[in-house]
């Protein structure tokens, strides 16, 4: 063992002795009444600051909420197109109507074909000219619908801008 190693030693054991004394004395400290009473008042502290901090992230929380939900609608502002958000609600109410519309569809064809069959038995082509017209417009409520949709593609074009 060099000197070195001995100091080092000495050091180490005079520190492991005053950690003791130190732990034995706080522990007769706080077994006093006056001890006792600090513990309870920082216990008291620990959970009221936990619930301070809660608190205080809930509401940052909610703010920056509002805060994205502000800076989306300047941006729909700003580029006339609507921000992703927006864009995403208005697919899930156009969804609906769309599968109201394919049900409009199938029932409708039905339905207006015979209703306007004619008494007579027309050729085959006449029937059909007869159908189209209700089928055309049934489609082209679903193109609407489907077009309301389309601003989707358009948010997530400038969403990757």
């Amino acid at each position: 063992m060099s000197n070195g190693n001995v100091i080092t030693d000495a050091i180490s054991d005079a520190a492991e002795a005053v950690a003791d004394k130190a732990k034995e004395v706080g522990e007769a400290a706080a077994n006093t009444r006056a001890g006792k009473a600090v513990t309870k008042a920082v216990g008291k502290a620990k959970k009221a600051a936990t619930k301070a901090r809660k608190q205080a992230g809930k509401v940052v929380g909610e703010a920056k909420a509002k805060a994205a939900a502000a800076v989306e609608t300047v941006k729909a502002k700003v580029s006339g197109k609507p921000a992703k958000k927006a864009a995403k609600k208005a697919a899930k109410k156009a969804a609906p109507a769309k599968k109201a519309a394919k049900k409009a569809v199938k029932k409708a064809a039905p339905k207006k074909a015979a209703a306007k069959a004619p008494a007579k038995k027309a050729p085959a082509k006449k029937a059909a000219a007869k159908k189209a017209p209700a089928k055309k417009a049934v489609k082209k409520a679903v193109k609407k619908v489907a077009r309301k949709a389309a601003p989707k593609k358009a948010a997530r074009k400038a969403a990757k801008k």
